[in-house]
């Protein structure tokens, strides 16, 4: 087991009777990994322990790390939670990793997501409060991510700078209440219209919000260009100079080639 991680009081709206849900990684015997018989990708149990309801899901690591590098949100989130119950020195090792991988293109989980949970909410009558929250919840995140390149899945902290005051009624009777409340009056028009915007504003964020964080690799050339020019203006010869930057360029290529295998 690598990372383990508690995930539903991470959204930052548990009610009293909510299950724990257990998220994490898991490493199939070298036996299966070099076999026929792909093994158990994913486990996933539920149950009482210990007087408390667990929802346990976990991804073997090959699974958990393609998923990863499909801009996936939903490792993403589980990678950098506050909440670990049980992790392995490689956790800190996987979350380095894991940041230079975050891209504008980690956009297209949220807004999917949130389609989804909209969907849901949509179709439940009584509407309940549990779906409108995760739909906000998603956007937002969505929205921070693009914007700071850091992962915050928790509302609360969420609406601190989103500051969308209705949030705070929804979410205090989604803590006070049980685990499948209802709205008693949903204004099912505001709530479109605050869905449409922060949609729109996710998708703009994404086309330009995230670009401070990403370094293309034609600047990476550029800048072995002029590394280039330095040696050459250096007291080396030109051709020591030259074979610096050609092992340079080579052990580039090579990292290149190694990030797409």
């Amino acid at each position: 087991m690598v990372p383990c991680l508690v995930h539903d009081s991470r959204d930052g709206f548990p009610s009293p009777d909510s299950d724990f849900d257990l998220r994490g990684v898991h490493l199939l015997p070298i036996e299966t990994v070099v076999g026929l018989d792909e093994g158990d990708q994913t486990v996933e149990k539920e149950g009482i322990y210990d007087g408390l309801e667990i929802d346990l899901v976990t991804h073997d690591a090959s699974k958990f790390f393609a998923l990863m590098l499909r801009c996936n949100g939903y490792v993403l989130e589980q990678i950098f939670s506050p909440l670990v119950v049980f992790a392995t020195k490689e956790f800190d090792e996987l979350k380095s990793i894991t940041a230079d991988c975050i891209t504008k293109h980690h956009a297209h989980h949220y807004l999917g997501f949130a389609a989804t949970q909209w969907k849901l909410f949509g179709k439940e009558s009584p509407p309940r409060v549990k779906p409108l929250l995760h739909v906000y919840r998603v956007l937002l995140t969505g929205i921070h991510l693009m914007r700071t390149g850091e992962v915050e899945a928790n509302l609360v902290k969420l609406n601190e700078t989103a500051t969308l005051l209705f949030l705070d009624d929804l979410i205090s009777q989604k803590q006070t209440g049980p685990e499948k409340g209802t709205l008693s009056a949903a204004d099912l028009d505001f709530h479109t219209t605050q869905y449409e915007q922060l949609t729109a504003e996710l998708e703009l964020v994404a086309r330009c919000g995230l670009e401070q964080f990403i370094v293309p690799a034609n600047m990476v050339l550029r800048g072995m260009e002029m590394a280039d020019d330095r040696f050459r203006r250096s007291h080396h010869s030109q051709r020591e100079n030259m074979g610096h930057v050609g092992q340079l360029r080579h052990s580039l290529r090579h990292v290149d080639q190694s990030r797409s295998l």
